[in-house]
């Protein structure tokens, strides 16, 4: 359920941080075997695209992209049953999370643009038989940690008013701690987007989601000792997890001054003033906006989309960037609509009997 605004400041807190922590070392292990691993990026930005459009909380999208992670690695599925799968997760997700009225509804999920795009209808039957499906799949089991879980107790404290910027006094403490947020979640959408981050734990993501943050802001220490303290991670356990986060940064910041230079320059905008500012935006533009039409007669991979939950909610909504390689073959044949069916709904076998590839 949805904890209360700023629990990170209530007596309970270290309790709550413990108690996340105990349970993340429960968490089941990720294997990385999943068939379709080369589509979870894929489905991972639909979660988030429809989780921005309903302003679904940071923990319901986590949790709802590794029930997803965790459900991949477990059963080998089409691709039909997979869009359905996702959508199941993210409203158990959403009713585990969220308040009751913010729990997407089935029909105003119909009505997006990008149910439209894969001529997908859900129907209350099929989810329930799916919902249900999972739960017993995840042994009735959400309490399940993810990297938003930890951050805000983190970023309670990641900026202090003896921290140095550029080696000098903090000036704008307030002004720091804005930025400091927008790039951790930044940073914890990344996470997000690749499945090699499951190998760590969730604790310490969100914790080398700080740490990145203060060092892409230059703020020192890096890692300080009252984070440490909190955190009960030192600098050394950070780093694998904090060089991966700063390197898909860099490669964003890159994507973003080649876009940049590619675009015609503005009358009396200089190129020198131009890249400036690609790069100073980089973090909260990353990619050309990942959305779906509702006349597209395909979906299309966003291969390249680095953190969709930047993405303003819209109910029409488009993808611009075209499928992984190797996979064009398999989705093209799997949701080509037919002429005389413009509203097809994929009928998932009531008895979901998924094909397990790997032990459980």
């Amino acid at each position: 359920m949805e904890l209360e605004d700023q629990w990170w400041k209530g007596q309970l807190a270290t309790d709550i941080y413990q108690t996340l922590r105990c349970n993340e070392l429960k968490l089941p292990s990720f294997k990385a075997q999943s068939p379709q691993l080369n589509l979870r990026r894929y489905f991972a930005d639909l979660i988030a695209i429809i989780s921005n459009h309903f302003q679904l909380c940071p923990t319901a999208r986590h949790l709802a992209v590794y029930l997803l992670d965790l459900f991949m690695d477990r059963y080998d599925v089409t691709i039909q049953q997979l869009h359905m799968v996702s959508l199941s997760c993210l409203l158990l997700a959403s009713k585990f999370e969220e308040r009751e009225d913010r729990i997407p509804k089935l029909d105003i999920l119909n009505s997006l643009g990008c149910m439209s795009s894969i001529n997908l209808v859900l129907t209350k039957q099929a989810l329930l038989h799916m919902e249900l499906f999972l739960l017993e799949s995840f042994q009735w089991n959400l309490y399940l940690p993810t990297a938003a879980h930890f951050i805000e107790y983190y970023l309670s404290i990641a900026v202090h008013e003896g921290d140095l910027h550029d080696g000098w006094p903090m000036s704008c403490l307030e002004k720091t701690k804005l930025y400091m947020a927008k790039y951790a979640d930044y940073f914890l959408e990344v996470s997000l987007q690749d499945h090699g981050f499951l190998c760590f734990a969730p604790s310490l993501v969100a914790a080398a989601c700080v740490a990145a943050s203060r060092l892409i802001l230059h703020v020192s220490p890096t890692w300080a000792p009252r984070l440490q303290r909190l955190s009960g991670y030192m600098w050394e356990n950070l780093v694998p997890c904090a060089e991966k986060l700063l390197t898909a940064h860099d490669s964003d910041v890159k994507e973003a001054n080649k876009q940049k230079c590619q675009q015609p320059l503005q009358q009396g905008q200089t190129l020198c003033h131009s890249l400036s500012q690609a790069a100073t935006a980089a973090p909260y533009r990353h990619r050309p906006g990942m959305q779906y039409a509702q006349q597209a007669t395909q979906p299309s991979l966003a291969a390249n989309l680095r953190a969709a939950s930047y993405l303003p909610p819209t109910t029409t909504m488009q993808v611009s960037n075209g499928p992984p390689q190797g996979t064009t073959q398999t989705i093209t044949t799997s949701f080509e609509p037919k002429s005389n069916q413009t509203n097809r709904v994929y009928q998932v076998g009531m008895l979901y009997s998924f094909a397990p590839c790997f032990d459980r």
